[in-house]
């Protein structure tokens, strides 16, 4: 295994990282949702539970793939935080997506139809978002909190990061904004976390891959 997995792999799950400033993330959290519950903003909701969702997804396949190479993720989160839940995956970076599909969904024109140069605004509003992830992200690797081990997901390579690592996220979370009605909202975003939590009942839970 490469050292950054080792040291992610050091701290994984590990509760003496805990440090008090993940209270006040997870209040914004809860504020965020509860100010857009109260707008009855369900849209908005519903896109940010389906943008987290699929983040949750990435994670869970990124840690599948370090167990069955044995080398490493993807991406890893070695760096220092006060819990890291899976590989790739920090609380800090878990709370940031819980909010992020609502941001970037309050950009959305009000019709679907309206265009931002020339492209129809959902997606140019998620590829210009895609790329501004793609650039934090990079920024991150440079800093030694993000680490990447693989030639083909590097600075040198972003389009898979692009492709996978963000433009499906706004893709799922505009299409989930989109829908017609709320059954259909609802049974999008459910299936997402249902799978998700199977995924991480199996892998993490039973199995112990994750």
């Amino acid at each position: 295994m490469t050292d950054s997995t080792l040291q992610a792999l050091a701290i994984l799950r590990d509760g003496s990282q805990f440090k008090w400033y993940v209270i006040p993330l997870l209040a914004f959290v809860f504020y965020i949702y509860t100010v857009e519950a109260e707008k009855r903003n369900w849209n908005l909701i519903l896109a940010g539970l389906a943008f987290w969702g699929m983040d949750w997804f990435n994670e869970i396949w990124n840690s599948l793939v370090l167990h069955f190479t044995g080398y490493a993720p993807v991406w890893g989160a070695p760096g220092n935080s006060a819990y890291l839940i899976l590989v790739g995956l920090n609380i800090e970076i878990m709370f940031m997506f819980a909010v992020s599909g609502i941001i970037w969904s309050k950009m959305l024109l009000p019709h679907k139809e309206d265009r931002i140069l020339g492209l129809p605004n959902r997606w140019f509003i998620a590829i210009a978002g895609a790329i501004f992830c793609v650039f934090v992200e990079c920024l991150l690797n440079l800093a030694g909190a993000l680490t990447w081990d693989y030639p083909w997901w590097s600075i040198r390579a972003p389009w898979l990061i692009f492709l996978i690592g963000y433009l499906t996220f706004f893709i799922v979370a505009f299409w989930v904004f989109d829908m017609k009605t709320y059954k259909q909202k609802l049974w999008a975003v459910g299936s997402l976390w249902l799978f998700n939590l199977v995924c991480v009942i199996l892998f993490m839970g039973i199995l112990k891959w994750i």
